[in-house]
């Protein structure tokens, strides 16, 4: 004679496997969300926001500044605004000089 659950072990079962399908389709969606990310990255990497023309990389002292090889727009990365902003005055006048259009 078979053995058959109860309703309360149906419903169990039943719940245990929506949570693994649940589960299942977050992995799915985290790896497909990792690789558009890397997608975008290799799209984006060192394009300028505005025009999408190659970034060029400047040292000034410690600071690794972006310049636009386009409409010469200059972008930093996160926390080189603090560090620009603890420059000198001086410091300050010769960086802004070095990227003045004359």
């Amino acid at each position: 004679m078979p053995i058959t659950p109860t309703d309360q072990e149906q419903e169990y079962i039943a719940r245990k496997e929506f949570e693994r399908m649940q589960q299942t389709k977050a992995e799915k969606s985290k790896n497909i969300a990792t690789e558009e990310k890397l997608k975008l990255k290799e799209l984006h990497h060192m394009r300028c926001p505005k025009c999408g023309m190659e970034l060029v990389e400047i040292k000034y002292r410690a600071i690794m500044i972006d310049k636009c090889s386009g409409c010469e727009g200059i972008w930093l990365d996160a926390g080189e605004l603090e560090s620009v902003s603890q420059l000198e005055k001086t410091g300050l006048d010769k960086l802004f000089s070095a990227f003045r259009k004359d």
